[in-house]
């Protein structure tokens, strides 16, 4: 009778532990791919900002502005 006892209880534990791995497992899948797509998301923006950063940096330096031909009138003192 003893040993009966003890191979439920151990039937019990052994049942218990699958079943509880099995729910926890189901119960943090969704969390998972929830991390997952934010990491998806996250590596995307960051390609975006670094190409952003790339085409900042490699710009040409802006023309100069051409003089205007404004000619100064000599002004005579005196006159």
């Amino acid at each position: 009778m003893d040993i009966a006892i003890i191979g439920w209880v151990w039937l019990g534990i052994l049942i218990g532990v699958v079943v509880g791995f099995v729910v926890c497992s189901w119960l943090t899948s969704s969390k998972v791919a929830e991390l997952e797509a934010d990491i998806s998301h996250y590596l995307f923006v960051r390609d975006s900002l670094k190409e952003e950063v790339f085409r900042l940096q490699n710009q040409t330096k802006p023309q100069p502005r051409k003089r205007r031909n404004l000619k100064v009138k000599s002004l005579k003192v005196g006159d």
